[in-house]
């Protein structure tokens, strides 16, 4: 176990591909850092990750993973994604308390054809120079006799029991674990063995929770092929505002469009902990290090400015959702946070901003007619009475699409819908009201 020594801040082109990894923040432990970096230094490596079709889309908790893998290719090194279509059948037992709940084969399937689309766009893998690969494919037909015979025999219970993940399960949780997860690490390391042997796959990576499996992967392929291959494992990256990356507090930051708006990914970024910015810099986007060291010095000096969280915001999105939705989320931003009317945004990305405001779903007939101002707002709760309503309105506390509203008389149309069903009221400074006309 080892680790590479760190660079200067700039990379030049001719920077060793590992020390590129540790000056950014990819880079935990390697089984073999002095040989590693000279397996880069002389040739071109194939290297994987794999990635578990456990949900339909991945998070930006494999998003590190996923980084990682596209400055290795931008270094000219080959890229191997390997979707775990086997091994997501079964579930990683590491540092988890309870056995994954297992998919059916149609539930896999569709969350795997999600997860080969995202792998692509972000790391570029349709090009000819990079492969996307399922376990499934050469695991589905192995045999029991087969695998115990060519594979259980180079692995000790003892060394595998000896596994945190794998000991807490056994002696400090009641659900224990089942020989099926028990199993899994033995599946991962074959992955690597097979991927060396088809691929000539020199290096798997991962997070530092697959250290076990990847070190068991370097064994297994060194065992059955003679062969020098090598593992790297990044932190495990969490937030200074102890916020998880992860799905399992129902609180995720989706790469699918479809399950987190562009809108909410800029948000996500541009509100992390001062503590976190220039790292996250490093770790999330393509900005060269000499750029994030300038944005470095701007922040420390003016901090309030939020330079380096919009740089960062901006170039995240990017990634995933490419400039036209960097170019949505800021004029979401720039509406929904200044005092400019709010004119055609999107419902999602009202949703997404006004996510905790109160919100009332009224039929489309009452607007299609003319509905009163201060029946509105009774009706979305932002006053008891008309009477307290108008009283409101005269105080000039009103805003309708934040537009401040004098007119008690004021009627609502289809004209006052800031998206497609959505208006937006806000009464004093801070107590906002969405009224959905379907």
């Amino acid at each position: 176990m080892s680790q590479p020594a760190p660079t200067s801040a700039t990379t030049p082109a001719s920077a060793n591909a590992l020390d590129v990894l540790h000056d950014r923040g990819f880079v935990q432990d390697v089984t073999d850092a002095d040989g590693l970096r000279e397996l880069f230094a002389t040739e071109q490596v194939s290297y994987y990750v794999g990635f578990d079709p456990t949900a339909a889309s991945l998070h930006i908790g494999h998003l590190v993973g996923i980084m990682a893998m596209a400055h290795l290719k931008r270094l000219g090194h080959r890229p191997i994604a390997l979707a775990g279509g086997a091994t997501g059948r079964i579930g990683d037992p590491s540092f988890r308390d309870a056995e994954r709940e297992l998919l059916d084969d149609a539930q896999i399937d569709a969350n795997l054809d999600g997860i080969r689309a995202q792998l692509d766009r972000i790391i570029g893998l349709s090009d000819g120079d990079g492969v996307l690969v399922d376990n499934y494919d050469w695991i589905r037909d192995l045999t029991t006799l087969t695998f115990l015979r060519d594979v259980g025999k180079h692995f000790s219970v003892n060394q595998m029991i000896a596994r945190d993940s794998v000991r807490k399960r056994l002696t400090e949780r009641e659900q224990g674990i089942s020989y099926t997860e028990f199993s899994y690490q033995l599946l991962q390391a074959y992955d690597f063995a097979v991927l060396y042997d088809r691929e000539h796959c020199r290096l798997q990576a991962g997070g530092s929770d697959q250290w076990g499996n990847i070190v068991a992967g370097v064994d297994l392929t060194r065992r059955m092929h003679g062969a020098d291959v090598y593992g790297l494992v990044w932190p495990l990256v969490t937030r200074s505002d102890g916020r998880k990356f992860s799905k399992s507090d129902g609180t995720a930051i989706w790469l699918d469009p479809d399950l987190t708006s562009a809108y909410a990914y800029y948000q996500w970024f541009i509100n992390v902990p001062d503590a976190d910015v220039i790292r996250f810099l490093k770790l999330f986007t393509f900005l060269p290090l000499d750029e994030i060291a300038t944005l470095e010095e701007q922040h420390t000096a003016e901090p309030g400015a939020r330079v380096a969280h919009r740089e960062l915001a901006r170039e995240a999105t990017r990634i995933v959702h490419g400039g036209d939705g960097v170019a949505a989320a800021e004029r979401a931003t720039s509406a929904l946070f200044g005092d400019a009317e709010l004119v055609d945004l999107d419902d999602e990305v009202l949703a997404d901003a006004f996510g905790e405001a109160p919100s009332v779903s009224l039929p489309r007939k009452l607007l299609e007619e003319g509905m009163g101002l201060l029946t509105l707002m009774t009706e979305v709760g932002a006053s008891k009475s008309n009477g307290e309503a108008r009283r409101l309105v005269d105080q000039g506390a009103v805003r309708l699409n934040n537009v401040v509203v004098d007119d008690t008389q004021r009627i609502v149309t289809p004209r006052d819908l800031v998206g497609a069903t959505t208006m937006v009221l806000k009464v004093g400074k801070k107590r906002y009201f969405l009224a959905r006309f379907a």
